[in-house]
């Protein structure tokens, strides 16, 4: 199912807003899905906050060691040339922090929870894939750090048997990236 609400949301977006389409086809059509199809709970798909005593370690590690590789990052022509574009505090917290929290349900959420119970850790490895083709068209650095990022994401959100942490932590490394670039 989750193929099919990407292919759904890249093939048939909703009016002009990435954040109507992603919402519809990354949240509401999964949680629908859960309920109806599955039915289970939507709240045993990674919504609920989990062990936060471990994941909130797991997010301060990542933290620390992610300012100076982003900085690092925003260095390469690359990523200066695909991010340099005018950043606004406004547009970042109403468009992109929902964008990141759609993706997130979608991969840490509903895609590796709906997996965890009959793949177990292999979850982890299978909901990395999309996330990795998600980023298809990005700088190729980039590309390439979603292989180890997409992995440690769903570990830290199996491993805290929730999907915030992975929200949380895009949402930093995505914000502080373009204050890299950007400032």
């Amino acid at each position: 199912m989750s193929t099919l609400f990407l292919v759904l949301a890249w093939c048939r977006p909703i009016g002009s807003s990435l954040v109507v389409s992603y919402t519809v086809y990354y949240i509401i059509f999964p949680a629908f899905t859960i309920l109806i199809i599955l039915r289970k709970n939507p709240l045993d798909f990674g919504l609920r906050l989990g062990n936060y005593n471990l994941w909130g370690f797991y997010v301060a590690i990542t933290v620390v060691i992610a300012i100076p590789v982003l900085y690092i990052g925003s260095l390469f022509s690359s990523v200066g040339q695909y991010y340099t574009k005018p950043f606004d505090y406004y547009s970042f917290f109403t468009q992109m922090v929902p964008l990141l929290f759609a993706w997130e349900y979608l991969l840490r959420g509903f895609l590796l929870f709906g997996l965890k119970e009959r793949f177990k850790e292999a979850s982890i490895l299978i909901q990395m894939v999309p996330f990795v083709l998600l980023h298809i068209g990005k700088p190729e650095i980039e590309i390439l750090m979603c292989i180890p990022m997409g992995l440690w994401f769903g570990y830290i959100a199996y491993r805290g048997k929730s999907f915030w942490p992975a929200f949380i932590t895009h949402t930093f490394i995505n914000f502080i990236l373009k204050y890299f670039v950007n400032f």
